[in-house]
């Protein structure tokens, strides 16, 4: 994400500063300026002399983080620009086609430890913080599921690399599940847009364009690489926590992402992002997944075909 959207600024004609610990991806962007901190040390030092038009804060997990960067940066930036998530808004009682106004999980702040259950909390708190620093000039981003080539997290990637084999496919889900994703690069077009319109407010960052299934997302994958899959469903009894973009809860899969679209956001076709995810693969030489079935595993749940999944949103 952090990637896709400098490379967005600078074809944008905008200065870019890095700022991060100097450990990941320093032989990207040679030519661009790069202070060297780290937030778990809160090391800012780098971060006391020079302005800023806006800052985009794509790793602010926790308030104390978030307090610290705006602490340093004080009135030296004009827009503060954070990358939050999907997972502030509540779980229950939203329908589908929810938009940015929906009703946000409760705040936590007595823990830094972020599992399921304080990620969601924990990015609200970091949101009300910057919206109370800022006022104005803070622009708050939710992406979905964030996809594309670069990607660290496999969960797009699986699919991708998996219905590339071709066959039998083992989905422990319903395919007509819901599914969103959001290509990096249609993140990093809205956040360069929000910023050069100085655009206040919450925006949902969510795609395809056109709504689709899980079922569909692997078969647009297969049908890029050229292969056939049969998707054969397996009992949920199997299912690994967090299996890629498998979801109990379907209105969270059907969010509305009108208000960006309506402020700049594009929206790449999904097979566009599925052949770039896969060359993408193949170039780095497909290293092992950390997500998903191994083919061992998937081997067994394919020896009981006759299970289907229970239809319904669950």
């Amino acid at each position: 994400m952090g990637r896709a959207i400098v490379e967005e600024a600078l074809r944008a004609d905008a200065e870019v500063t890095l700022f991060g610990r100097g450990r990941t991806g320093t032989d990207l962007f040679p030519q661009l300026t790069r202070l060297i901190g780290d937030r778990d040390t809160g090391d800012y030092a780098a971060l006391r002399d020079g302005t800023w038009d806006a800052v985009v804060d794509v790793s602010g997990y926790v308030p104390r983080h978030v307090a610290q960067s705006m602490d340093a940066l004080e009135d030296r930036v004009g827009r503060y620009l954070f990358i939050s998530s999907h997972a502030v808004y509540q779980r229950t009682g939203v329908g589908p086609g929810s938009d940015e106004d929906a009703p946000r999980r409760p705040v936590v702040r007595d823990t830094e430890e972020l599992d399921d259950d304080t990620y969601g909390p924990l990015k609200v708190a970091c949101e009300d913080d910057v919206v109370a620093r800022y006022g104005s000039r803070a622009t708050i981003v939710r992406p979905g599921k964030v996809a594309g080539p670069h990607d660290p997290s496999d969960t797009f990637t699986y699919w991708v690399r998996r219905a590339s084999y071709g066959g039998p496919v083992a989905l422990p889900a319903d395919p007509e599940q819901p599914v969103q994703i959001i290509d990096s690069r249609d993140l990093a077009r809205l956040v360069v847009r929000l910023l050069l319109d100085e655009r206040p407010g919450a925006f949902n960052a969510v795609g395809p364009a056109e709504p689709t299934t899980l079922g569909a997302l692997i078969e647009t994958c297969a049908r890029v690489a050229g292969t056939e899959v049969e998707i054969v469903s397996v009992s949920p009894d199997v299912v690994p926590p967090l299996f890629p973009l498998v979801r109990a809860n379907w209105p969270t899969q059907q969010r509305s992402s009108a208000r960006a679209r309506a402020a700049g956001m594009p929206a790449t076709p999904l097979e566009v992002t599925a052949a770039d995810v896969l060359a993408w693969d193949r170039e780095r030489g497909e290293p092992p997944l950390l997500k998903g079935f191994s083919p061992k595993e998937e081997q067994a749940l394919l020896a009981h075909r006759g299970r289907r999944w229970p239809q319904g949103p669950g």
